[in-house]
């Protein structure tokens, strides 16, 4: 029970709501006074990929034409957790190279910690829009998007923050990130094509002395 207790006053447990109320502060700690938790900012991964995907088939048909049966959570969420690797990947490259002062573990952080502007907001959005009429959508829509452009602005300031990248340079390096994850995919897409190639190729050996034995 103590365990539990102390679980719960753990102040790197609540940090994340630090940085959405204080986020040059709480970046700036995150970086120098170690004060972000990865597996935390995984679990905000998980949590928004969970409202992303319940928003999708809770939302009312007035906000929402998707068809709750064609929705895959697991899907859904292996591709946000890809995503979300993936920049963060692909951001350390580029900052690496372009002297930044942050670690992987400290972009990590930051980008999963960056999501809870979004989880915060798909929840009343989803609420809100079982009760409104089909032309007052707009009401959902500056919900989802209030918490979508704060998530952004989150993102951009740690960025800025943990690498100690001026506002220009911040973007530049966003920009080379994106470029950066599609390089990635490219990379990863042609060694997976050359291995299946080369599995081929040996199975099509084994099966031909196989065949003549």
């Amino acid at each position: 029970m103590n365990k539990i207790k102390a679980f719960f006053k753990n102040e790197k447990l609540w940090y994340p709501f630090h940085v959405f109320s204080h986020p040059m502060d709480g970046f700036y700690e995150i970086r120098h006074r170690n004060m972000g938790s990865v597996p935390l900012a995984f679990f905000l991964v998980f949590c928004y990929s969970l409202c992303f995907s319940m928003n999708r088939i809770v939302a009312s048909f007035v906000v929402n034409d998707v068809d709750a049966r064609t929705v895959n959570s697991l899907t859904e969420l292996i591709a946000v957790v890809m995503l979300y690797l993936l920049f963060c990947v692909g951001n350390w490259s580029v900052t690496c190279l372009m002297g930044g002062e942050g670690r992987f573990k400290d972009i990590l952080i930051v980008v999963g910690y960056a999501m809870l502007p979004m989880i915060l907001t798909y929840i009343p959005a989803m609420i809100i829009s079982q009760g409104i009429a089909a032309n007052e959508e707009a009401f959902y829509t500056i919900i989802i998007g209030i918490g979508t452009a704060y998530a952004l602005l989150l993102g951009l300031m740690g960025i800025m923050t943990i690498h100690n990248f001026t506002l220009g340079k911040t973007l530049i390096t966003i920009f080379l990130t994106f470029v950066a994850m599609f390089i990635i995919i490219f990379v990863v897409v042609m060694l997976t094509d050359l291995v299946s190639q080369v599995y081929s190729f040996f199975y099509s050996i084994y099966l031909e002395l196989l065949y003549r034995s």
